[in-house]
């Protein structure tokens, strides 16, 4: 056996572990797998090691490597400006990669505790003018980049290397799960002007912000889906399993069983009450981190947010364009293959797949390897 027909893809939550194996000659043969709720991932390494060993044997081939998708509380993105003079030479690719490593010294250096996942060019001004792209050998004086980095913590990172170490599984590329799903989702729903994604994990909430596809800011808020779970669990004085299990009821439309001692009126009250602050609090990252007035589109995705939908729309007392987005396994990990597949002007390649012959623009976003 071996692992080279298929790419896999785990996208490993807080709640969650998805995970597909697409095969590169076949494009209809595909697997998917999931993990059963996460408590306090205790059992995330038993998780991971049950789906590997059923691509396995769905595929009849090793896993060897993987490409993993990951989010925390503690991720963050980092913008930075960096210019140089060039007096009136010609532009060259050994200038730009030169301000790029220079800028991820810096992240380096003032961030020792976490990891590049992504590094996006948002704008090259050339002798005060402005580049989505990069122009290529223009004679000029002066160029400056807009760069941002998101990060995710290194003992995060560390942590799931090694479970999948003792799988004897490498990892081939590290990425922002929240990131990564917004350009899937941006693409294919075909999202342009000012628009939000508004990604509700189990401990976190992301916020990633476009304007066409140029992204203005991911911002992360330390506070998800398991806070309503919290929230039910202490105003209710029951359990947390008890909570979990009632919010869930709650997503579905079901009844909650007869021996608790409150209404459905009280327990739509303290969901929509944290929902209110979350979305409140996403609103205002949004206005704060984008140079754009005036409403947004918002997408609302995530496992937290399954406790909303379309129906329960009218009860938040949100005024920008929402809507509420249900994510699938299958949407999950095709994202994290359509990311690994194209070519993102904006982004610098972390770590590149194998070499190939490479234009002026793909030597420049394959520099980190």
């Amino acid at each position: 056996m071996n692992n080279e027909n298929f790419e896999t893809f785990f996208d490993c939550g807080f709640s969650k572990v998805r995970a597909g194996v697409f095969n590169q000659n076949n494009k209809s043969k595909v697997f998917y797998a999931e993990s059963e709720f996460l408590i306090n991932n205790l059992n995330l390494k038993s998780e991971i090691q049950k789906i590997i060993a059923s691509f396995e044997k769905d595929t009849n081939e090793y896993i060897n490597n993987v490409n993993l998708m990951i989010d925390s509380p503690k991720m963050l993105s980092v913008g930075v400006s960096i210019s140089k003079k060039i007096d009136g030479y010609k532009l060259k690719l050994t200038n730009v990669q030169f301000l790029i490593q220079e800028a991820k010294q810096q992240i380096l250096k003032h961030y020792k505790n976490y990891n590049i996942a992504h590094i996006i060019i948002n704008n090259y001004k050339v002798d005060d003018i402005d580049y989505s792209y990069l122009p290529e050998e223009l004679k000029c004086h002066f160029i400056s980049l807009d760069i941002i980095f998101i990060c995710l913590p290194s003992d995060l990172v560390f942590h799931l290397k090694n479970i999948f170490s003792q799988s004897n599984v490498l990892i081939n590329q590290i990425t922002c799960s929240s990131y990564v799903k917004s350009i899937h989702y941006k693409d294919n729903l075909k999202l342009t002007g000012p628009v939000s994604f508004i990604d509700i994990g189990f401990n976190k909430t992301s916020i990633i912000t476009y304007f066409n596809d140029t992204i203005f800011s991911l911002d992360t808020l330390p506070i998800g889906g398991n806070h309503i779970t919290r929230d039910i669990s202490k105003i209710l004085k029951i359990d947390m399993e008890r909570s979990e299990q009632i919010k869930l009821n709650f997503y579905h439309n079901q009844k909650i069983s007869k021996d608790g001692n409150f209404s459905h009126d009280k327990l739509q009250n303290i969901i929509f009450a944290r929902i209110e602050e979350i979305l409140k609090l996403c609103n205002q990252s949004i206005y704060l981190n984008s140079p754009i007035l005036g409403p947004f589109k918002i997408l609302l995705m995530g496992e937290g947010s399954k406790i909303l939908n379309n129906k329960f729309k009218n009860k938040i007392s949100f005024l920008n364009d929402m809507v509420f987005f249900i994510e699938t396994l299958e949407g999950i990990c095709q994202s994290g293959l359509k990311f690994s597949k194209r070519l993102n002007i904006q982004e610098v390649v972390v770590m590149p797949k194998k070499q190939i012959k490479e234009g002026f623009f793909e030597k420049l976003f394959h520099f980190f390897g």
